[in-house]
């Protein structure tokens, strides 16, 4: 008879009569079983009926059914409940079953137990439940669970109510089941959990395996479902050991989380072993990591494959990666394909790559589609990208509806790009948020587009700092002047965007920057920040670094800069070198730079710039 959850012994299962006080050495049981015998031949019921019991537990059924046999035909229920075990192990499951229910109908909690278990494997629910609810109701352990798993089958929400009751009796499986009802209920930031498979590695998909919801409110059932796991961890339950320490990874409590999963690991848990080399390779042992990894990729946990794979693939050892990569997807992991097509694409073998990709999103990875969707777009083939990008942004991959918004702007369809743009931009996509923000300034929606640029501003991105400053440089009002005529200056909000985008190389506003330094009289600052631009290829910061330089006394200094400028199109620095040739009496220079000036502009610049040409060139022809 399979035994349901648990894979318990006989004498677990409560079916033998145990006798109390036993001695616990090999000695005191010998004793023990002598004086029992004894009883027994002197006529003994009850002695009849534990020596039995003892054979039976010992496997000697052809001493123990006698025994069995005589003290049940004196009423004996433990000895009826017992001879139907040994029945039931000898094949004779319908007399096993006649014997049950004689034993539970005096009143035998294991026997009715037995007997609900022999008629739902038949098919027999309503006996069975009859007979395993007889068991639960007297406090069986075993019976209570029996019962719960039966109605939990059938979604009856009475199951918990007899989980719990196993679990509170030390069932340890119950106490882990009901952990996982309870877990379910909670609140999950990440629905995936070790238990249904999840876990992390070198796969896109893979991230980081979510710990059950352990809100911390008592009474909370997150908070219970983590008592409950605890309880079935300290009794040896593996998963529960597991679950366990991802809890408690997540929260932070990395040393006790190692300890679980190093139970769970050395009781055989692959997907402990897995998790314990994360915890470690984090820790900075990626040798110990590796070792843990070895062990739970060799018991077939495709995540530690994957693992293993990304470990040799960052030591350059890109064989022995790919065979790793080979076993994941071997497990089951369809990670590992994807992983082959990075290590691919890596070494340039871009038809490699492209067979691994499609393999991985043809089995529903949405990054290695999206992946793919970039391979082909490299290629030239956008029309075989785009069916891609769409099937990996609608599975949530956030970069791909970035790429798909990318994919219809470049197109000059905007109307099509901003919903892709807008539903990365919601997921937490930097520069997607930029483009929402440009996209609604360009549509007047100031208030929409600050939003947008403060997300992207926030995460990072040198653009959207740089338009959120401008955006709010513009309705900024006149900067407040001191009683005696004095400028008081205060770093205004947009002053520090334009700060964050500078310091982050972003031209423009490092120009920005020093006009505001400038303003205030900083010239030190004003020059650091002019030349930072101007270094960086910024025509307009090496023109206002020139400017600063001239009116510093510094022009020969400032000629440079400002050749630099109109070499890069600048029409205004052009115009300043003719006239700074011009007064050296450099004429032929200066009008050389006066063309260059007519031709960049703007307008105005270009009259200027005329005019100082031809007065250049009569001074010339005179």
């Amino acid at each position: 008879m399979d035994v349901m959850g648990d894979k318990a012994t006989l004498l677990d299962t409560g079916r033998f009569v145990q006798p109390s006080d036993r001695d616990e050495s090999g000695d005191g049981e010998v004793v023990d079983e002598a004086r029992t015998r004894l009883a027994a031949q002197a006529g003994d019921v009850e002695a009849t009926s534990v020596l039995g019991a003892m054979l039976l537990r010992r496997g000697d059924l052809d001493g123990a059914e006698p025994l069995l046999r005589a003290a049940t035909a004196e009423g004996d229920r433990a000895a009826a409940n017992n001879l139907g075990v040994l029945l039931h192990q000898r094949g004779y499951t319908d007399e096993a079953a006649g014997w049950w229910r004689i034993a539970a109908v005096a009143g035998s909690a294991a026997a009715a137990h037995a007997l609900g278990r022999y008629h739902r494997e038949r098919g027999d629910e309503p006996a069975a439940e009859y007979w395993l609810r007889q068991s639960a109701e007297q406090g069986h352990a075993l019976g209570a669970y029996a019962l719960a798993d039966l109605l939990e089958h059938r979604g009856d929400t009475a199951a918990e109510r007899w989980m719990r009751s196993a679990a509170e009796r030390g069932h340890r499986e119950a106490a882990y089941r009901l952990a996982r009802a309870l877990d379910r209920q909670a609140p999950h930031e990440d629905e995936r959990e070790y238990g249904d498979g999840g876990g992390r590695g070198a796969g896109g998909d893979n991230g980081v395996a979510s710990a059950p919801g352990t809100s911390g409110v008592p009474g909370s059932p997150g908070n219970e479902a983590e008592q409950w796991y605890r309880q079935a961890a300290a009794r040896g339950h593996q998963r529960a050991a597991l679950q366990l320490g991802a809890i408690l990874e997540k929260r932070g409590e990395l040393k006790e989380a190692g300890r679980w999963y190093l139970t769970s690991a050395k009781d055989g848990e692959a997907r402990a072993a897995c998790a314990l080399g994360f915890l470690l390779r984090d820790a900075g042992d990626t040798e110990s990591a590796a070792v843990w990894w070895l062990r739970a990729a060799q018991d077939g946990d495709g995540n530690a494959a994957n693992a293993l794979g990304a470990l040799h693939a960052e030591r350059g050892e890109t064989q022995t990666a790919e065979r790793w990569y080979r076993a994941a997807m071997d497990a089951g992991d369809v990670n590992g394909a994807y992983n082959l097509g990075l290590l691919c694409a890596e070494q340039t073998r871009t038809a490699q790559a492209e067979q691994w990709y499609r393999r991985a999103a043809y089995a529903g990875h949405r990054e290695a589609a999206n992946a793919l969707a970039v391979l082909l777009l490299q290629g030239g083939d956008a029309t075989g990208a785009e069916p891609w990008f769409s099937k990996a942004a609608e599975a949530g991959s956030v970069d791909a509806a970035f790429n798909l918004g990318i994919l219809f702007a470049g197109r000059g369809d905007e109307g099509v790009a901003l919903p892709w743009y807008e539903r990365a931009a919601a997921a937490g996509h930097t520069e997607a948020a930029l483009q929402v923000g440009i996209a609604r300034l360009r549509d007047g929606d100031e208030r929409e587009a600050e939003r947008h640029l403060r997300c992207a501003a926030g995460g990072g991105s040198a653009e959207a700092a740089y338009r959120l400053a401008s955006v709010l440089d513009a309705r900024r009002p006149p900067a407040p002047a001191h009683e005696l005529g004095e400028q008081v200056h205060e770093k205004t909000e947009c002053e520090e965007w334009y700060e964050r985008a500078a310091s982050q190389g972003h031209r423009r506003a490092q120009v920005r920057v020093g006009m505001l330094a400038a303003a205030r009289g900083d010239v030190v600052e004003a020059a650091r920040w002019y030349r930072e631009a101007a270094e960086a290829g910024s025509r307009n910061g090496a023109f206002n670094l020139g400017l600063l330089l001239a009116r510093e006394g510094s022009e020969p200094e400032a000629a440079v800069w400002w050749a630099r400028a109109a070499d890069a199109g600048h029409g205004r620095a052009a115009l300043r070198l003719a006239l700074v040739y011009a007064r050296r009496g450099e004429l032929a220079e200066g009008q050389r730079w006066a063309d260059r000036a007519v031709t960049l502009g703007p307008r105005e610049v270009s009259e200027r710039a005329a005019r100082l040409r031809d007065a250049l060139r009569q001074e010339l022809t005179a």
